[in-house]
């Protein structure tokens, strides 16, 4: 995926006002799939046997997966640029991220697909991290 992130970037028709692309890309990348492993994830703790103690992991899995698709498309927007939007974006994903990892890790020795999603939900997290340090 980070390849057809990469490719739009470079097609894009202005200048990104000095943003690392490879970070942004990464970024964008991070979050998408940690969207989709989210989804994923709550889905797979939806068919479990004792759901009712996931009900937890199944909401921060919801919410991770909505801050990061949100978090993704924002990032893969640039006309009209505001800095402070996408600094609160990318802060509000990194909380997000946060929240579900450590949510997932509680039940990951017990559910793969949570140990999947929380390695995921890390990923972001850096991702994040690493594009507001790239930020200033």
């Amino acid at each position: 995926m980070t390849h057809n992130v990469k490719s739009m970037l470079d097609t894009y028709p202005k200048d990104l006002g000095g943003v690392d692309q490879e970070a942004l890309a990464e970024c964008i990348a991070a979050c998408f799939e940690c969207a989709q492993t989210c989804t994923a994830c709550a889905d797979a703790c939806l068919s479990e046997d004792m759901v009712a103690e996931l009900t937890k992991c199944i909401r921060t899995n919801l919410d991770c997966a909505d801050v990061c698709d949100a978090t993704g498309r924002v990032l893969s927007r640039h006309t009209g640029y505001d800095a402070n939007l996408t600094r609160a974006v990318l802060e509000a994903c990194q909380a997000a991220c946060k929240a579900c990892a450590d949510e997932c890790e509680q039940h990951a020795g017990m559910h793969e697909h949570c140990r999947i999603c929380a390695e995921a939900c890390r990923r972001c997290e850096a991702a994040c991290a690493e594009l507001l340090s790239a930020l200033g």
